[in-house]
């Protein structure tokens, strides 16, 4: 049954493809010798991350990138990282919604994902999907985060090329500095830049790149679109190019997926010794010291302490 279905996965099969990602996302039994078949064919697409505040035009964009990549005769797979709905638990908006002109594209596979919360913006699993998208032979994953706001680095460590989308009302140097997105990208995007003050923005942003880039680090390009009118969009996804290349060649796309690679393993790790140290007696023994509100005196490391020494019995 699990070889069939990887055969459908590398195979291109849609279908195949959906319930592999659903095995990962709900974790079930299967999930890890899956993910082992697989990973020897997840290193080839390039994923590229596509992040930034609400309302910047991310989904916009992330299609436009998609017929861009179609023009070329390649494949994409679309990781769309949704709020989660807190009463079923399900993504609140889906690929049906912001990208329902692909349903029957077999070049095109799109992923809508429940957050569940992350701050980071990218779903638990997104990784893995990545993987199984990749093995399904796609020549490009793109993953869309949530649009949180300023808490979205996790997107560095599942891309090999993050895309920060503004708009000009995204603030003055003060609020970009603060909002960490110069560690982050590795391209800026200014959209809907029919706007006013978007000139003035996309100057300010590159004076600001220009000083403060960390040394060894390939200062970010910057661009201007209108995504809706397609405005910018060939001399960006050329940019996207030229900037791999140039990422490729001082060794930093290399360092990155190897610092992904050491990340997911510490990820994994950290879950498996959580997962064995919350027996049910340490549970236990943290609802009974924490039954009413009086009984929370004791200072939380102290607490952790206690659990931590306690042998379980």
């Amino acid at each position: 049954m699990l070889q069939s279905l990887i055969h459908g996965v590398r195979d291109n099969d849609h279908g195949s493809i959906s319930k592999a990602i659903t095995i990962i996302e709900n974790d079930q039994r299967d999930a890890e010798p899956l993910l082992t078949e697989i990973y020897p064919e997840s290193d080839g697409p390039l994923r590229i991350g596509v992040t930034g505040p609400p309302g910047a035009g991310k989904s916009t964009l992330t299609n436009v990138l998609i017929e861009k990549i179609l023009e070329l005769d390649k494949t994409v797979g679309v990781v769309a990282v949704d709020p989660t709905s807190p009463f079923s638990g399900g993504s609140l908006l889906g690929d049906r919604i912001r990208m329902n002109q692909y349903p029957w594209d077999e070049r095109v596979f799109v992923r809508s994902m429940g957050s569940h919360g992350d701050l980071g913006g990218l779903a638990r699993r997104s990784q893995e999907v990545g993987d199984v998208l990749a093995a399904s032979g796609k020549d490009y994953i793109l993953y869309e985060t949530v649009g949180v706001g300023q808490s979205e680095h996790d997107i560095v460590k599942a891309a090999d090329l993050c895309i920060v989308v503004l708009v000009p009302e995204s603030g003055d140097e003060i609020q970009m500095m603060k909002a960490g997105l110069i560690e982050i990208a590795d391209l800026f995007v200014i959209n809907k830049s029919d706007r006013d003050g978007a000139n003035r923005l996309s100057s300010m942003l590159r004076n600001i790149l220009h000083n403060f880039s960390k040394i060894g680090k390939l200062e970010p390009p910057v661009y201007n679109t209108i995504g809706t009118e397609k405005v910018g969009i060939d001399q960006l996804f050329k940019g996207i190019g030229s900037h791999v290349s140039s990422m490729m060649d001082a060794g930093h796309l290399d360092d990155r997926r190897l610092e992904r690679y050491r990340q997911r393993v510490l990820s994994l790790v950290r879950g498996e010794l959580e997962d064995s140290f919350w027996t049910n007696s340490k549970v236990e023994l943290l609802r009974r010291m924490t039954e009413s509100i009086d009984q929370i005196s004791m200072v939380p490391h102290a607490m952790a302490k206690r659990l931590l020494g306690d042998s379980g019995q």
